[in-house]
């Protein structure tokens, strides 16, 4: 004998499962914003290395400055600065700002053999030019270790961090960001001013479409919340 279980039923007993999921994420979420929101500003030099095909570009040592909510700024070793387009959604806090957004449970998962939180982020703004954010969470120390961020115009593009000296501050030791390299277009906020050096020709773009590029700024150090004045991010 076959037994049916009405969907009003059904959903009675699934609706409080699925409210305390939500409510985790959400908790989560708290916990990783007021660990980011520890930081105001900081200055901190670093290692970049690119590793792009069609571009040639030195391992450089960078300075960068951060403000809140936004400011964002890359300075190399020869002077010349590096403003990322839309550089706020490079920066792990400017995708909290704000409440604007539903935090959904996307299960879990695991980064470097270390259990992780999967969460989706997605704007409640239909303006927005991010579509949706995956973030991979280390609950015990409420820390992003990795966000894949798809955008409307500029596809979609990762971030890794590892973490060490500054982690109770939310702030990576390394930050690495992969992309793909169609079109020889970066995503938003990895879209620097750069020598391309010496560049292939966009009859290849069909065998280099589904390359990954990836940049990676390794920390040496951080000053965090000494001010820092708008003047530097002109």
């Amino acid at each position: 004998m076959k037994f049916s279980v009405p969907a009003g039923l059904l959903m009675l007993f699934l609706l409080p499962g699925l409210v305390s999921r939500a409510q985790d994420a959400n908790e989560l979420i708290k916990k990783v914003k007021e660990k980011l929101a520890l930081v105001n500003d900081y200055q901190a030099e670093g290692v970049m290395k690119t590793d792009v095909s069609f571009m040639k570009v030195p391992e450089s040592k960078v300075t960068i400055y951060y403000k809140k909510p936004d400011k964002f700024k890359i300075k190399k070793q020869d002077g010349i600065s590096i403003v990322p387009k839309g550089g706020g959604n490079i920066n792990l806090a400017s995708l909290f700002e704000g409440n604007n957004y539903t935090a959904v449970p996307a299960g879990k998962s695991t980064i470097n053999g270390a259990p992780v939180a999967i969460i989706k982020l997605l704007p409640l703004d239909e303006k927005s030019d991010v579509v949706v954010s995956t973030l991979y969470i280390d609950e015990k120390e409420a820390l992003v270790k990795k966000a894949i961020i798809t955008t409307r115009e500029n596809g979609t593009y990762e971030m890794e961090m590892q973490y060490g000296k500054y982690t109770n501050r939310g702030l990576p030791d390394i930050i690495t960001f992969l992309f793909a390299t169609k079109d020889y277009k970066l995503p938003k906020g990895l879209a620097f001013d750069y020598d391309a050096g010496e560049q292939q020709p966009k009859n290849n773009t069909t065998t280099t479409g589904n390359q990954k590029g990836k940049i990676q700024i390794s920390y040496t150090n951080y000053t965090i919340n000494k001010g820092i004045a708008n003047d530097i991010f002109k």
